[in-house]
């Protein structure tokens, strides 16, 4: 298995916000450069699928293994002898909100889809989750007393 993560931990947004950026899938394209196009088919839910389609590359099918709201999912993307996965835990500690991305590729082809697929994501995420914040800091939500 091959596995590498990242984090960065801010005050700028709550869980609240960086969850309602992150269920809406559908909206992605919005503010997401590498996204042409998203498309959650039911909710953003356990055991549901999402379609996406990045730009220059294939449409791919993605299922929310694991879904607990404001804090963490886990998506799933079978590649022919491979499967990756992708965990984002949105953690309150003292210092802040803590984002940590982590994607992981097993299988037999895992080296290749690691190079063709998921080295790709990991180098874009220090840069994809400072346009989280960004974006996630437009998003009103309630205040918490």
């Amino acid at each position: 298995m091959i596995s590498k993560n990242y984090t960065i931990t801010t005050k700028e947004i709550t869980q609240e916000q960086i969850w309602k950026l992150m269920s809406n899938v559908n909206e992605w394209k919005n503010w997401d450069k590498s996204v042409e196009n998203a498309e959650l088919h039911g909710d953003f839910k356990t055991g549901e699928f999402f379609t996406l389609k990045p730009k220059g590359g294939p449409k791919v099918k993605i299922q929310l293994v694991d879904v607990r709201p404001e804090y963490y999912f886990k998506d799933f993307t079978k590649f022919p002898f491979a499967k990756m996965f992708g965990e984002h835990i949105y953690e309150n500690t003292s210092e802040g909100l803590k984002l940590t991305v982590t994607m992981s590729i097993s299988g037999p082809l895992a080296f290749f889809w690691n190079l063709v697929v998921m080295k790709n994501i990991v180098d874009h995420l220090p840069q994809d989750l400072k346009t989280q914040i960004i974006e996630a800091k437009k998003i009103e939500c309630r205040r918490k007393n």
